[in-house]
């Protein structure tokens, strides 16, 4: 698990297995048990807190990070790998969570 991956992360009931990226930072990653992610939605509202990403940058279809539910959940029910985003991403998804927190 690296910060940047874009993995599947299975929800609480009723919610679903749904892709997660990696927020937290690759220096933690294995001393912690739990970690922090941007839930990636299907639903694009083009908003400054969202970064879309598509098959350009390996995911199935078009859809967006949602910057405004940012999470921390266990590291035990992360699952698989899907993608790592490009650092060009991850500068966009900086500046959505800045935006996300009013900073």
């Amino acid at each position: 698990m690296r910060h940047g991956e874009i993995r599947w992360y299975k929800f609480i009931k009723p919610d679903k297995k749904r892709p997660v990226l990696i927020l937290t930072r690759d220096s933690v990653l294995e001393y912690l048990g739990e970690v922090t992610i941007a839930p990636v939605t299907s639903v694009i509202r083009n908003i400054p807190s969202e970064v879309f990403i598509s098959k350009d940058d390996g995911m199935p279809r078009d859809c967006a990070v949602n910057c405004d539910h940012i999470q921390t959940v266990s590291k035990g029910k992360i699952g698989s790998l899907i993608t790592l985003l490009p650092q060009i991403k991850m500068d966009s998804v900086r500046r959505a969570i800045l935006f996300a927190f009013g900073f």
